[in-house]
C-alpha cells in the first residue's frame, strides 16, 4: 500500500505537471527545458547548481500570473512537483553515475553482505526489551524500497518511513515499560541493525543523490535528524570492527573470513553450470520422489534394497569429497574447523529458540 506521503508527493507532481500545460507557463517550460540542457556530469557541481535553479524558479512562481495569490503551501507543492520533475529527467545523468560511486556502492553491499551472515541485535549492545522481530520487518521493507524511486523526495520518504518505525517502537516501549523515552543511543543501533539485515541497492549512491538533490530547505528538523542516521549508520557499517560490535579483534576477522568463505562457496556453486544445474535437478528429484532433501535419513538399514543401498554410496562419496574440499579451504584461509562448526551450531540453536518462541515449528 502506497504511504500518504508518497501519495502527497504524486498529487505534488502531476498538479505542476498540469500547470506546466498550460500556455501561460510557456515562458517557465522553456526555462526548465534550458536549465536540463546546460548541466554537466559532476554531480557535486550540478547539485550546487540545481539548487540554485530551486531557489530562482521559486521566486519566478512567486511572480507568475499562474500562482496569483498563492498561499506559501501552493507555492511549496509547486517546487515538489518541479524537483520531481527535474531530477527524473537528470536521474540517469546525477545517480551513480560515477566509477567512484559505483566502486563505493558495490564495497559497502559486499560489507553489509558478509556482516548479515554473523551480525546479531546482541553485537550492537540492543536491549532485548527493544527485540520486536516485526517492526524490524516493516522498517527493512521500507528501507529497501528507496531504490524504486528516481525523485529525492521519495527516496527520502523512505528513509523517513523506515526511521519512524524505530522511532515508534521505541516510544511504544517506552510507554508500556515505564521507561526513560530512548535517544540516539537506542536509536542508531536499530537503524545500523536495519540497514545490516535490509542491505538496500546503492546505499552510498542513494545518500549521495538526496543530499545534493533535495531541496536544502526541506533537510531540516526531524528529516535531517534521520538522514544524518542513516548516513552515520552506512559509515559504522564501513569502518566496523571488533571493538564496534563487542568482540576480540580475532573473532571479529574469524567471522569476515568465514562469511567471505560462505559467499565464495555460494557464488561458486550458481556459477557452475554443472552443479547449478545438476544439483538442482538432483534435489528436485528427491524431494518430488521421496518427500525429503535427505531421503534415507529416517530408513532402517535393513528396509533399503541393493539399488537405495548403491544410491546411499554414492552420495556419501559425493558428501565426503565436498567434505575434504572445504577442510581444505578452511585451512587456507586459516580458519579453525571445530570453531567454525561450533558457531554453526550457535546461530542453529538461536533459530530455534526463536521459532518456538515465535510458536513455529
Amino acid at each position: 500500500m502506497e504511504s500518504p506521503s508518497l501519495a502527497a508527493s504524486r498529487v505534488d507532481f502531476y498538479g505542476f505537471l498540469d500547470r506546466m500545460r498550460r500556455p501561460a507557463a510557456a515562458g517557465l517550460f522553456r526555462s526548465i527545458k534550458s536549465f536540463l540542457a546546460s548541466l554537466s556530469l559532476d554531480a557535486e557541481e550540478d547539485g550546487a547548481r540545481v539548487q540554485a535553479f530551486y531557489a530562482a524558479m521559486e521566486a519566478a512562481f512567486r511572480e507568475h500570473p499562474l500562482w496569483a495569490n498563492a498561499t506559501h503551501q501552493e507555492i511549496d507543492h509547486a517546487l515538489e512537483g518541479l524537483e520531481k520533475y527535474v531530477m527524473t529527467k537528470l536521474f540517469d545523468r546525477t545517480f551513480a553515475a560515477s566509477p567512484e560511486d559505483a566502486a563505493a556502492d558495490a564495497e559497502v553491499s559486499e560489507r553489509i553482505g558478509l556482516l548479515q551472515r554473523f551480525v546479531r541485535p546482541q553485537h550492537l549492545d540492543i536491549p532485548k526489551v527493544l527485540h520486536n522481530e516485526a517492526s524490524w520487518l516493516l522498517a527493512v521493507k521500507e528501507l529497501q524500497k528507496i531504490n524504486s524511486f528516481k525523485s529525492p523526495r521519495d527516496k527520502l520518504l523512505c528513509v523517513m518511513s523506515c526511521c519512524q518505525v524505530i522511532n515508534n517502537l521505541l516510544l511504544n516501549v517506552s510507554m508500556s515499560n515505564d521507561r526513560t523515552p530512548s535517544g540516539a543511543d537506542e536509536f542508531l543501533p536499530i537503524l545500523i541493525y536495519i540497514t545490516i539485515k535490509a542491505n538496500p541497492p546503492h546505499l552510498h549512491s542513494n545518500l549521495k543523490f538526496v543530499q545534493l538533490f533535495r531541496r536544502e530547505t526541506k533537510l531540516v528538523s526531524e528529516v535531517e535528524y534521520y538522514l544524518t542516521n542513516l548516513i552515520s549508520a552506512k559509515m559504522f557499517i564501513v569502518n566496523v570492527d571488533g571493538r564496534s560490535l563487542s568482540m576480540e579483534e580475532n573473532e571479529f576477522q574469524m567471522h569476515m573470513e568465514t562469511a567471505k568463505l560462505g559467499t565464495q562457496i555460494c557464488a561458486a556453486s550458481l556459477s557452475s553450470p554443472q552443479g547449478s544445474a545438476t544439483s538442482t535437478r538432483g534435489l528436485q528429484k528427491q524431494t518430488d520422489t521421496q518427500g525429503s532433501r535427505f531421503p534415507f535419513m529416517d530408513s532402517e538399514t535393513e528396509s533399503l534394497t541393493a539399488a537405495e543401498l548403491k544410491q546411499l554410496h554414492g552420495l556419501y562419496r559425493q558428501v565426503v569429497t565436498r567434505y575434504a574440499s572445504l577442510s581444505k579451504a578452511l585451512r587456507k584461509l586459516f580458519i579453525d574447523e571445530d570453531q567454525l562448526l561450533a558457531s554453526v551450531d550457535d546461530d542453529s540453536s538461536t533459530d530455534v529458540k526463536m521459532l518456538a518462541r515465535d510458536g513455529i515449528g
